[in-house]
Formats: structure tokens, sequence, C-alpha cells
């Protein structure tokens, strides 16, 4: 990591947060980083200690469906940049930019998808963004990927933090989340250690495009 990571306890996040959200029109703020870093959990903290000011938008919403990975032959890299509907993604955080002012009818409301984990897919319409909400989180692995159509998501978020977790920590905790789905000890590691490093590396590499390098203290 070439940016060094900067130690923030949760009061001063929020506090940073909070100052975000008050700062004129609504505001996005993404939170990236690798598997397994804690960025939902963040992402989930943040949004409840801010209240109905904010609202969480995550970007696995937007996991391509089971029948359809299958389709493509990318079942088993389920979680990879292409597994996911990025222009779906990016066409979102543009509408929410605009607080939904698209005359649809729906009172400026904006409803995202939500995945669903005990059903592996995403449901539509799950997550519903009203109009007084000033900030939007949205929280995932490829928020800062510079290649198309990705890469127009940096323009869309006013703040972008990359949260950083030491990698033992991290591999411990992503495999104990794979046992927690289901998966042996076994296939639990090895998918920490293949599929989803392949994916931490590419993602440790946009770094350099976020606001802060973010490590959580006490």
């Amino acid at each position: 990591m070439s940016v060094p990571a900067q130690p923030y306890t949760f009061d001063r996040l929020v506090a940073r947060a909070g100052a975000l959200a008050g700062a004129g029109p609504r505001q996005l703020l993404g939170i990236a980083g690798a598997p397994g870093a804690g960025k939902s959990t963040l992402a989930q903290r943040l949004v409840a200690a801010l209240g109905p000011v904010a609202a969480l938008v995550p970007m696995d919403g937007f996991h391509l469906a089971e029948a359809e990975l299958h389709r493509l032959g990318r079942h088993h890299r389920k979680g990879a940049l292409d597994t996911f509907d990025g222009a779906g993604y990016v066409a979102l955080m543009r509408r929410l930019r605009t607080g939904g002012e698209s005359g649809d009818g729906a009172g400026g409301t904006v409803y995202a998808p939500e995945f669903r984990r005990e059903l592996e897919e995403s449901i539509a319409g799950a997550i519903a963004v009203p109009p007084q909400v000033r900030l939007v989180v949205t929280e995932g692995n490829y928020l800062l990927v510079p290649a198309p159509p990705w890469g127009e998501l940096r323009g869309l978020l006013d703040e972008v933090w990359f949260l950083d977790l030491e990698a033992g920590e991290r591999l411990r905790r992503l495999t104990d989340r794979h046992i927690g789905f289901g998966r042996s000890v076994t296939e639990a590691a090895t998918r920490a250690r293949g599929t989803d490093q392949v994916n931490a590396d590419l993602i440790e590499t946009t770094v350099d495009r976020s606001d802060v390098v973010v490590r959580l203290a006490g």
C-alpha cells in the first residue's frame, strides 16, 4: 500500500461523515476496500449513528443473478469485477446525486436493490432513499477501479474512504465468514486465499484514488 493508513476512531469517522452530510446538496460517501476489511459493518454503523439524514446503498445489490452467472460461466468467480452489473450501479449513483428528481411520481424517492445472503440473490427495489436523505453511504470492493464503467464512480462520489485492515486479520475474518455461510474449513480457507485474494490484489492497486486510507483505532 503506497498511501499510509491513518488511525481513526469510530467517533471521528461519524463526525467526518456528518460534516459531509451538512456540506450542501445530497452528498455521496464511498467506502472501498478488500473483501473482509469490514466495509459493510462500518457503513452500517455510520448510517445508524447519523440517523435519518443518511441511507446505505451497498454495491452488493448489483451482483448478477445466479442463473446469469451460470450462463456466463462465472459462478465459480462470484464476487469478481465482471460478476456485477457495473453500469447499473453507476447509473443508480448518478440518479442518487440528483435526489431522485426524475418526475417518476414517487415523490423523489429512489429505490435500490439489496443483496440477500440467505437467497444469494438481489431483490429489486428493497432499499428506499427518500429525498430528505442528505448523505448516501455506499460500500463495495470496486468503487475506485478506473476501468469502465467503474471509473465513472469516482467523479460521482464526493468522498471515498479506503478501509485498511492488517492482512492476517482480514484473512481470518474472511475465512470465518465463509464458514458461517456453510463452507467447510478447507473450502473457506481456499476461497479466502484464492478468488478473494485475486480480487483483493486488484482492489489494492486502487488505493491511490481514495481521499483517505482508514484504519480503525480503538
